[in-house]
């Protein structure tokens, strides 16, 4: 499955048990085929793989050549065999200008096919390669190659003009054969820029950025026409059109921004009031529950990569749900006893980490309707578990305040360790404990009511922050910016913190007056209970609230971030990478 670039159409491309293959455009509010694009042999050899560009034009391997479709019609466009020497159902990506067209060949090696765009990028790229190779000599195996940048001309049987621009139609889909691609890759290090420090007197005059009026940011609250409950889990989808909720009642409710002339990338932002969104047919996606007090229960929800299913529970069965229809796809896994934690394995869609009530981790397949492994360790039930692709590694944590780390290979437990309690608490931790992995995938955040901290691979504490002073309240939730430099935090008195997530120094407090109208403050204390990052904004979040509300909040367009960066004291900043050196560092307070 695959979105056009601007995330507004969605095609699929599947092989029937027959062999057919069928490439499909859908309609997303009616869950149903809106065209079929015809000239797919009958009978694929293979599975047929595609891909899209320039919100326009599609692109398949079929038949020992690419084929092309214009969006708006049913009928191929044109083909190319690329010189020969593909395979039956070739694989096949566009790069984001959809200038290049990258395809594998049956002899294991990559065609790169390009329009005039093309060429002229893949010039530059040889140019840099060749000003890095002025610099140092490096070692180079004598069987590698120099890239081969040859202009083939246009392909023999291209009739029609490909990904070409409107206004451009002279522009067709020379084929640019090329070798030993990872060297023009590593000369783009010739574009790194070293940092500058900072200015001595920008460090003596900054200060903590305090919000406390709605004049310094953009809130927004996300129109609801459905009885309220509490916000017990909240996640963007992938794409960062939408934001799905769950409530305390078992219901979730979407929220949809819509492309316009007042939005016109269809991004959700706190200026444009989206959508809550259903399909025609008026239907709820509401989790099986049990006779269990919702504020007993531990609800989890995991959301597919390609924004298509969303798996939920709320004390009862696990429900696997398409997002296009709100239709139950399954139901799994009938308490006792419940689940409570859900996350996809990061290379196989079809397993899935279970955390349970009884403390224990099942390793099950969907497809196969079977618990592969059963994980014990904990001596409570799960609240967090988080895969690392680096590692190699799931890692758990629970309400035992303890941290696991288990080996995704044999699943056996590699190190395991309790976190360590604030100086200030002299009583054993308790509550829910989540974690998640930084962008590195060696490095992870543990949030705690009583803290927030850094932890490296060895499961060593690098730095620890607990609320105090300006944030005093308990943490409600926490979360890495998408870009992996920021962690937001909630707390329970309707507080938002923003940390530097390389120190856990505070940069930026949100004070509740600043998003929550007067009446809302005064009525009761209400607060985040689940914060959400933007998956490609590192200034948004989205806030689920203990009184079912949703806000999406971002900076003023005055100010565009949270705040400033707080200083060290010699002007020198850590940064993540080099956590590991300095792991004595176990704790260090934020700025006063």
């Amino acid at each position: 499955m695959a979105y056009s670039s601007d995330g507004t159409r969605l095609f699929s491309c599947g092989t029937s048990k027959d062999g057919d293959s069928h490439l499909v455009e859908w309609n997303e509010t009616e869950g149903a085929i809106k065209r079929t694009y015809s000239g797919f042999r009958k009978r694929s050899l293979e599975v047929v793989q595609f891909d899209t560009t320039r919100n326009r034009f599609l692109a398949a391997g079929d038949e020992y050549m690419i084929k092309f479709w214009d969006m708006d019609n049913i009928n191929i466009l044109t083909t190319t065999d690329a010189d020969g020497g593909l395979p039956a159902s070739p694989r096949l990506r566009f790069n984001r200008e959809g200038s290049l067209l990258a395809v594998t060949t049956s002899d294991n090696g990559i065609k790169i096919l390009a329009n005039t765009d093309g060429q002229r990028l893949v010039r530059i790229m040889e140019g840099r390669g060749c000003e890095g190779s002025r610099g140092p000599p490096q070692q180079i195996s004598t069987n590698s190659k120099p890239p081969i940048i040859n202009a083939l001309g246009a392909v023999s049987n291209v009739s029609s003009p490909i990904i070409a621009t409107p206004e451009r139609p002279d522009r067709t889909l020379p084929a640019v054969s090329m070798s030993n691609l990872a060297v023009v890759e590593s000369s783009r290090t010739t574009d790194v820029k070293p940092r500058i420090p900072e200015d001595t007197e920008k460090i003596k005059s900054w200060k903590l950025a305090d919000i406390v009026d709605s004049a310094h940011l953009k809130a927004l609250r996300l129109p609801d026409s459905m009885t309220a409950s509490k916000v017990v889990r909240l996640l963007y989808t992938s794409s960062g059109f939408a934001v799905l909720a769950l409530g305390s009642n078992a219901i979730h409710k979407l929220w949809k921004w819509v492309r316009n002339e007042r939005n016109p990338s269809g991004k959700s932002n706190a200026s444009v009031a989206p959508q809550l969104w259903h399909p025609s047919n008026g239907a709820l996606m509401t989790n099986e529950t049990t006779d269990t007090n919702p504020e007993e229960v531990t609800p989890c929800i995991a959301l597919s990569k390609n924004d298509s299913y969303v798996m939920s529970g709320s004390g009862g069965k696990i429900s696997l749900f398409n997002m296009m229809t709100f239709k139950v796809m399954t139901t799994f896994m009938a308490p006792p006893p419940a689940a409570t934690f859900l996350a996809f394995h990061p290379q196989d869609n079809n397993i899935i980490a279970i955390g349970m009530e009884d403390s224990s981790i099942q390793i099950y397949n969907v497809r196969v309707d079977e618990v592969k492994t059963k994980l014990k360790g904990h001596q409570k039930k799960i609240t967090g578990l988080a895969f690392s692709q680096t590692l190699n590694v799931l890692l758990s944590s629970g309400a035992d305040a303890q941290l696991c780390m288990w080996s995704i290979d044999g699943w056996e437990k590699k190190k395991s360790r309790f976190i360590q309690a604030p100086a200030s608490r002299a009583s054993p931790l308790v509550g829910d404990t989540k974690v998640q992995f930084h962008n590195d995938q060696t490095h992870f955040l543990v949030v705690h009511e009583s803290q927030l901290a850094i932890y490296d691979s060895k499961l060593e504490c690098l730095y620890l922050w607990s609320p105090r002073d300006v944030l005093s309240a308990p943490i409600s939730s926490a979360i890495y910016s998408c870009d992996g430099l920021l962690v937001y935090a909630g707390f329970s008195d309707g507080a938002i913190g923003v940390f530097e997530a390389d120190s856990l120094r505070l940069r930026c407090r949100v004070a509740p007056s600043a998003y929550l109208s007067m009446s809302i403050q005064s009525s009761a204390a209400v607060f985040p209970v689940v914060i959400a990052a933007h998956p490609s904004e590192p200034n948004q979040i989205a806030l689920g609230m203990s009184d079912g509300a949703v806000y999406v909040l971002e900076p003023s367009d005055a100010d565009q971030k949270w705040g400033s960066a707080p200083p060290q004291e010699n002007g020198a900043r850590p940064s993540i990478s080099n956590l590991a050196s300095n792991s004595n560092q176990t704790s260090e307070p934020p700025p006063r």
